[in-house]
């Protein structure tokens, strides 16, 4: 069986710590889409951590970890990251990566700062972790499959080949020195030689792992308003947040995806430029920014302050629909606990008239938030263990939330921890 864990927003819903508790009862867990341009914060026995590329499941020693297909994958980066947790007590994990991944290459980075700078005032907000070069020249069919890393002959010629498109670009575009072969092909000579004892057909292990009967998790970066196709277009990442996608990025039957746990944060939060209907600013932002997360709410990969804003309940149904939510997990409940009043976006007004419904993004840059506001709980929420110990208010701004947004929310996660989470029978 497998179960998909992915976010309903712009990311930063907490899709760490969910697939860090669900993994407790998966064999494999599977990293299907993007790069080290976004994290997971966990927290766990072991401590907090940031992960980038490692699956979020990595913790358990019972586990494999596999960086699918469709990850934009930074070799040095993934075994960096690997180091940093065994360097805190933690078991070194199990890594398998895909014959068929594609590596993010050192100049992926440079064209991705180069563009931003360009852009100036117009940029997209880039992590700069040279993720839109790397999908740009993945689809144009430029990009270097780990499989192309073990035919040294066949590496130097396309190596050329790419360099002298790359070049043309570097000199006149950007003004920067030109790329070597030579260091180039020393560069993917170093990524050969870390990631070869980790390399397999991943896609034929987790076939045989599903006739065995064994329990697949995916796990998804950031959220359905970041997909190229469904999202805020441009102000987009590069690769699917969809978990119809994991069944391409991981190269698994789509018909075997029976869950999908579509994460919602209580408030919203959102790193990098685009359309944000129901974001907030002042005072207001920053409290909510201190109090959030897990410790504030600062990007897992950059450390930038992330932009702030109420539950926006039109955003999220279309979420979550895109997702195909079978459960909703709702997060950081226990931040509000500080409200009088709890505000929701429960509408957008545009020219004039209200909608509920989603809208393209030209048309969501002109939309004002209808907001619904609810009466706080006011205490610290953290620890309880079963819904119906929770303060009538709260159990009423989920109940709201749950049915402006037609999806049924089963967990509640009232704090950092693995253990701090709330199922409810759906």
């Amino acid at each position: 069986m497998i179960t998909a864990v992915v976010g309903a927003n712009w990311g930063d819903e907490g899709k760490g710590k969910i697939t860090d508790m669900l993994a407790e009862d998966a064999d494999i867990i599977v990293r299907f889409q993007g790069g080290a341009n976004a994290g997971h914060t966990i927290v766990n026995n072991y401590g907090k951590f940031a992960l980038h590329t490692l699956p979020s499941g990595v913790f358990y020693d019972h586990t494999t970890s596999i960086i699918g297909n469709g990850v934009a994958l930074n070799i040095p980066l993934l075994f960096k990251e690997a180091k940093s947790i065994e360097d805190k007590g933690v078991p070194a994990p199990k890594i398998l990566v895909s014959d068929r991944a594609q590596i993010v290459m050192s100049y992926h980075i440079l064209f991705d700062e180069c563009e931003e700078e360009r852009l100036g005032k117009k940029s997209f907000g880039s992590t700069k972790s040279g993720i839109a070069p790397f999908y740009s020249d993945k689809y144009a069919k430029i990009g270097f499959q780990v499989c192309e890393l073990f035919d040294d002959e066949f590496l130097k010629d396309k190596v050329a080949r790419v360099l002298e498109q790359k070049n043309v670009i570097l000199e006149h575009l950007y003004h920067k020195p030109a790329l070597k072969v030579e260091d180039i092909m020393e560069e993917l000579h170093t990524y050969r030689d870390m990631v070869a004892p980790f390399v397999c057909d991943t896609s034929a292990y987790l076939w045989n792992a599903l006739k065995e009967g064994k329990k697949i998790l995916l796990e998804g970066q950031l959220g359905s308003l970041k997909d190229p196709d469904h999202g805020i277009y441009p102000m987009v990442t590069s690769s699917s947040t969809l978990a119809a996608y994991g069944a391409i990025g991981a190269g698994l039957p789509p018909y075997e995806i029976k869950r999908i746990v579509t994460v919602v944060k209580a408030y919203s939060s959102a790193v990098g430029a685009g359309a944000f209907v129901s974001e907030i600013f002042g005072e207001e932002a920053d409290e909510l920014r201190k109090r959030g997360g897990d410790g504030g709410e600062f990007g897992a990969t950059t450390g930038r302050p992330r932009r702030m804003g109420w539950l926006d309940c039109v955003a999220t149904k279309y979420g979550c629909r895109m997702q195909g939510a079978t459960d909703v997990a709702f997060t950081v409940l226990d931040v509000l606990g500080y409200l009088d009043e709890i505000p929701v976006c429960t509408g957008y007004e545009i020219d004039g008239k209200v909608t509920t419904d989603f809208p393209t993004t030209p048309t969501l840059e002109k939309a004002k938030p209808v907001l619904t506001r609810l009466p706080g709980w006011k205490c610290d929420i953290r620890g309880i263990k079963k819904y119906e110990d929770l303060p009538e208010n709260c159990r009423k701004y989920i109940e709201f939330v749950e049915e402006q947004i037609g999806f049924p929310i089963t967990m509640v996660s009232n704090g950092p921890g693995r253990e701090d989470i709330i199922y409810r029978n759906k």
